[in-house]
Formats: structure tokens, C-alpha cells, sequence
């Protein structure tokens, strides 16, 4: 649950200028460097936002996947229910 956290706080830190330089490449400063462009040239502000929320959910999903598949008393619980059906 800490990795979608994280890629969030860093491309938001990312975004408003501090952290890396210039020339390493970041989502973050991707999406700070497009931002005057929003109305002239929006898929250079769509894709690396789309790229962050993709990344992001992914974490989660495969996080809350790997919870519920590793945790003894969640997998109980889906057996419990399985067996009620």
C-alpha cells in the first residue's frame, strides 16, 4: 500500500520542481514542464497523467490482491463464503 503512496507523493514533489534535474526523465517533470501547453498540445499533458493513474492503480490492485491472497483469516473468510454458495 506504500508504493501507490509513494508514486503519488513523487510525481507530485516531481511536479512542482524539486527533486531530479532536467535531463533524467520523471513523470513529474513531465507533466510541470507540458503544463503552459494544456489547450495547444493536450495528449503531451494526457499520456504521462494517464501513465501515473495507470501505474498507480495497478499498485493497488496488485497490492490489495497480494493482501487478500496472503492474509490467513482474508482467505478464511473467501473460503467460508465460497463454501456458502
Amino acid at each position: 500500500m506504500r508504493i501507490p503512496r509513494s508514486k503519488d507523493f513523487w510525481a507530485g514533489i516531481l511536479f512542482l520542481g524539486f527533486g531530479v534535474l532536467a535531463p533524467v526523465p520523471s513523470w513529474g517533470t513531465m507533466l510541470n514542464d507540458v503544463r503552459g501547453h494544456l489547450f495547444d498540445a493536450p495528449h503531451m499533458v494526457v499520456f504521462p497523467a494517464l501513465a501515473v493513474m495507470t501505474a498507480v492503480l495497478s499498485f493497488n490492485l496488485l497490492g490489495d490482491a497480494w493482501r487478500d491472497w496472503l492474509d490467513p483469516r482474508t482467505r478464511s473468510q473467501m473460503a467460508a463464503q465460497e463454501f456458502c454458495r
